[in-house]
């Protein structure tokens, strides 16, 4: 029996496929990208875990795009630490110090990618950071880089492939090995139900090559917007200028079930040097509540000065909700009479001239962007119609007259 258990709880040469295996050699990074459901999860922690009991690691990081996603993933997930340590070796968790501590001493925090001045001063040798691409703050990978300075300092990095810069540098940075899996690597571990849905609906679709095999592509073809025109003009967000006005556009699902669309909330605002700046997208799977007080908190959170929201789909419920939450609140519904690709393609143009800047990351909704194509078979580009609301609020309208006259007979806009 005492065989049996300890077989249960062996990783390597058992329960492992090779592609989930540390790499050999020399190396500071080991860059997992793989596709949903590969088992990224269960090797970072089996990794953190087999380095803790070997006695190779002391001091661990732990570090997610947000402090529940490294509790609620890397901790106390299904595939978490937690889940894979054997019971002879279950590190103590205290959840109010972010930290788990082994037996033999060994130390592991939690960080936010979201803080990462908390990464200035800790020391590692080793480091786990899972969702590298969807962080929004790249700058915490560079805070963590400099505090990894401790014996054979290592981080294994498992990710879905999304094509910025951070992610295409790591992958070509010296001391790094690069490891690709595919969702159907692992599927005599997953759903029947899982498996025929997602390929169903993804299969053969740019998300579909993202998020199941992995691909780190740069963009679809026939998309309106460019990675390089993002990446080239980003700035970190304690650099935005003074900004004149901010506005958050709301572009609302006529649902909010699992597999609705989502709902988009998206605050920019047009700064002192004529430039406009994406603040924020708050965007997600709402109710008409949540998502009318997630948009009513980002306009207090940004001191905004106006409201708007596209009412072709809700027609006057935006105004409704908005309003019985907090009655004088600025306000001001936009209708589309055309479709999706006349009124973004102003915007492109925007982006394309390097009059936008993305105040820090946002994965998502930067992946709708560059992957959108009109009349493809990707989902409803939410966070982008909402994106497009907003700055042609800030940016062409009682502006650049040439420029708004094309966007009112393009796009039917007043």
């Amino acid at each position: 029996m005492k065989l049996s258990n300890e077989l249960h709880w062996t990783w390597q040469g058992w329960n492992a496929r090779p592609e989930q295996l540390p790499p050999e050699g020399d190396w500071l990074v080991w860059l997992l990208m793989a596709g949903r459901g590969f088992g990224k999860t269960r090797t970072g922690a089996e990794t953190i875990r087999a380095e803790v009991e070997a006695g190779r690691a002391k001091r661990i990081a732990l570090v997610a795009a947000t402090a529940a996603d490294a509790r609620n993933v890397m901790v106390e997930g299904d595939s978490g630490i937690l889940a894979v340590s054997s019971p002879w070796s279950v590190p103590l968790y205290e959840p109010s110090k972010r930290r788990l501590t082994w037996k033999n001493g060994a130390i592991a925090t939690c960080y936010s990618a979201d803080r990462p001045e908390r990464l200035r001063g800790p020391q590692h040798d080793m480091a786990w950071c899972d969702e590298l691409a969807a962080w929004r703050y790249p700058e915490t990978w560079d805070m963590l880089l400099f505090g990894l300075r401790l014996g054979r300092a290592r981080a294994i990095v498992t990710t879905t492939p999304k094509p910025i810069r951070l992610i295409r540098d790591l992958a070509a940075a010296p001391g790094t090995v690069v490891t690709r899996g595919s969702t159907y690597d692992n599927r005599a571990n997953l759903a029947p139900g899982f498996m025929s849905a997602i390929l169903a609906k993804y299969e053969g679709t740019a998300l579909g090559r993202q998020e199941i095999h992995a691909e780190l592509l740069e963009q679809a073809e026939g998309a309106l917007w460019k990675r390089g025109w993002i990446e080239n003009a980003r700035v970190a967000p304690d650099r935005v200028p003074e900004l004149k006005r901010i506005v958050v556009a709301i572009d609302p699902a006529v649902t909010s079930l699992p597999g609705s669309d989502e709902t988009g909330i998206v605050a920019a605002g047009l700064g002192i040097d004529g430039l406009a700046y994406v603040l924020d997208d708050a965007s997600g799977r709402f109710t008409p509540a949540e998502w009318a007080k997630r948009a009513i908190g980002l306009y207090d959170l940004r001191r905004a000065d106006r409201l708007i929201g596209e009412a072709n789909n809700g027609g006057a419920l935006i105004e409704t909700v908005i309003r019985t939450l907090r009655p004088s609140i600025p306000y001001r519904p936009v209708h589309a009479t055309s479709g999706k690709r006349a009124r973004a393609e102003p915007v492109a143009v925007l982006y394309e001239q390097q009059r936008v800047r993305h105040a820090g990351g946002f994965p998502d909704l930067e992946d709708q962007m560059c992957n959108w194509v009109a009349g493809g078979p990707e989902p409803s580009p939410d966070r982008l119609d909402a994106l497009v609301w907003a700055l042609t609020e800030l940016m062409l309208t009682n502006q650049n007259t040439g420029f708004l006259d094309f966007y009112r007979v393009e796009a039917g806009m007043g």
